[in-house]
């Protein structure tokens, strides 16, 4: 497999200011330990601070380098990174771990588990087949999403300034409390919230990515029966193979039918349909009854799947029978769909900072000003569950 240096996108995102954001790799191959410290170390944005190729070095170093991410690969000898993965986020609390793995079910598997142990993310390896190209999307998803968890890091770790003092950009900051301590949801600039819709809803339409999968588990086992009243959708940034692995997981979850979308399936309440890794899905309304539409079209928001073409399309088919959630999430998708949700008069509920793993799509959605409510996710399942019985908000 050639992972020669891509020439064009350097990752998408100036260099930020303050200190390089620490980062430890970890894997058995020393060519892939070359190129993603070449890749990190040319940005001027990362530091490596250490490179181990198994899991049981990383694990016993992980102390003294304090990374604050670890570039994990699940399959290597001596120790994997399964294996290695609670020990490292138990020897160093706080690291975001994103894990490494082949675009195959296998790895689909063991990327899905490893995201249930603590890990953060997933960087699925290129698919050599497809040379340069693949190269290139790899290095940019290694750089956004090692910059995007690493910058978390930093802002849940670093003390803020005593009351009276000012912080960064002036002004004077609350409390000597870290970052991470709980502050309430409330409008950010995007203003006030929008009212609840009044009608019932009459579909649930959730778009996620960086740490997706931890929150939709959490998001269906919280809903409870309560889903039996509605067809969902779901889009969730993945690649082809890792989405129906996440199908399964939902089922599990909901303990309801979830699988990958068909093109012109019919929408069941009680059903969940995952949009395909590589397809846009969106929905079209036909003789009575909403189906299925799945589009090879490009991506939206660098995205395929995205968010934004299936909101566009609940808003317009459902208007205020329509109930959405952005969950946590690099970028703005979903943002424009929400508002256009919000627009003919459905609902929107994003996931508050404190409990996103990356609070891109849902602080865009409340920034654009389409939320109904900002919640954290332990508050949103039973939000949802509550509407989907009838109950008023």
């Amino acid at each position: 497999m050639s992972l020669a240096r891509p020439t064009g996108s350097s990752g998408g995102t100036p260099q930020s200011a303050g200190p390089p954001i620490k980062v430890m790799i970890v894997d058995d191959s020393v060519f892939m330990r070359g190129i993603l410290s070449n890749w990190l170390g040319e940005t001027g944005e990362f530091s490596v601070v250490a490179v181990h190729p198994n899991g049981r070095r990383a694990a016993d170093d992980v102390q003294r380098a304090q990374p604050d991410v670890v570039i994990l690969d699940l399959e290597m000898p001596d120790m994997d990174g399964l294996t290695a993965l609670p020990l490292i986020l138990e020897r160093k609390a706080g690291t975001a771990v994103l894990v490494a793995s082949a675009l195959t079910r296998r790895g689909a598997e063991i990327s899905l588990r490893a995201l249930t142990l603590g890990a953060a993310d997933y960087l699925p390896k290129p698919d050599a087949a497809r040379g340069p190209v693949a190269a290139e999307e790899f290095r940019a998803d290694l750089l956004a999403k090692t910059r995007s968890l690493g910058q978390r890091v930093r802002r849940r770790t670093l003390p803020r300034p005593p009351v009276g003092v000012p912080a960064a950009g002036g002004g004077a900051a609350p409390s000597t409390q870290p970052v991470s301590a709980p502050t309430p949801a409330a409008p950010r600039p995007g203003g006030k919230l929008r009212a609840y819709s009044m009608m019932p809803p009459g579909l649930l339409a959730i778009g996620s990515s960086t740490g997706g999968p931890q929150a939709l588990t959490r998001l269906f086992t919280d809903i409870g029966t309560a889903i039996s009243n509605v067809p969902v959708l779901v889009v969730q940034h993945m690649p082809p193979t890792f989405t129906a692995i996440l199908a399964e997981h939902i089922a599990r979850a909901s303990g309801r039918r979830c699988a990958e979308a068909r093109d012109g399936e019919e929408l069941v309440p009680g059903q969940i349909y995952v949009a395909p890794g590589g397809l846009h899905m969106d929905i079209v309304r036909a003789a009575g009854t909403s189906k299925i539409r799945l589009l090879d079209g490009p991506p939206v928001n660098f995205c395929k799947p995205a968010v934004d073409p299936m909101f566009e399309a609940v808003a317009g088919i459902y208007g205020a029978s329509a109930l959405a959630v952005v969950l946590t999430g690099m970028g703005s998708d979903g943002a424009r769909g929400a508002l256009k949700i919000a627009e003919h008069g459905g609902s929107v509920i994003a996931q508050d900072e404190e409990t996103s793993v990356v609070w891109g799509m849902p602080g865009a959605t409340v920034a654009i000003g389409a939320c109904a409510g900002i919640l954290p996710m332990g508050e949103i399942g039973p939000r949802v569950s509550r509407m989907l019985i009838g109950g008023r908000e």
